[in-house]
């Protein structure tokens, strides 16, 4: 009997290879993206403290009025952007990048590429 292939185990074991190599500081904090089929969400985390300073989600109310469907490239690049203007008014410009085991494709490339236009350093 042939069983199907459970692609969230191979993505939580992909994130934990990940994460023994990166790690947030004050200085220089990780940027977290979390995929669901419906919305994306990016957290920068300082995990020295283990403590979230900025979080931005397609669920925010600043996006919600722009009526935009979450689970698609288009709102995960305005994620992008709505995380680095919120980390630049903490004073944040710098970041690690942490994909959370999913492939560089996509929604993620999106959501990284939006933070890099909206001035995060990674």
């Amino acid at each position: 009997m042939i069983s199907k292939q459970d692609r969230n185990k191979n993505r939580k074991r992909r994130h934990v290879r990940v994460r023994k190599k990166i790690m947030g500081t004050s200085e220089r904090p990780r940027l977290n993206v979390f995929r669901s089929a419906k919305n994306i969400y990016a957290q920068v985390i300082d995990d020295v403290r283990g403590h979230t300073m900025v979080a931005a989600s397609t669920l925010d109310s600043d996006l919600k009025e722009s009526n935009i469907y979450g689970g698609n490239t288009e709102a995960a690049r305005k994620v992008g952007e709505l995380i680095a203007k919120r980390a630049k008014e903490k004073g944040i410009e710098k970041v690690v990048f942490d994909r959370g085991g999913y492939l560089y494709h996509g929604r993620i490339k999106a959501l990284a590429e939006g933070a890099r236009e909206g001035g995060l350093e990674f």
